[in-house]
């Protein structure tokens, strides 16, 4: 149990900060659920549509700091493969 008031600003802070970062990862997982959804159901425009709100989103997570640049980059790479794949061209 902390003592000084710092310390139990600081477990407030990173009760807020866990709560935050716990939402946005759920967030960024059902989007990336959805394109797996539509890629699975072989629907290349519902699958083009979801992949186009997911990508952003990802992104974001990257710049709140609860993705890693690298992973974020080989999510987006994979879902995009996957769904040119789907695609007639």
């Amino acid at each position: 149990m902390a003592h000084t008031l710092s310390a139990k600003k600081r477990i407030r802070q990173t009760e807020k900060r866990t709560a935050r970062n716990k939402s946005r990862l759920s967030r960024i997982r059902t989007f990336v659920r959805r394109v797996e959804a539509a890629l699975a159901s072989g629907d290349a425009q519902a699958a083009e549509a979801a992949f186009r709100q997911a990508e952003p989103e990802i992104r974001r997570g990257v710049t709140k700091g609860v993705l890693h640049r690298n992973a974020a980059s080989r999510k987006i790479s994979r879902l995009h493969l996957r769904l040119r794949g789907l695609s007639p061209a």
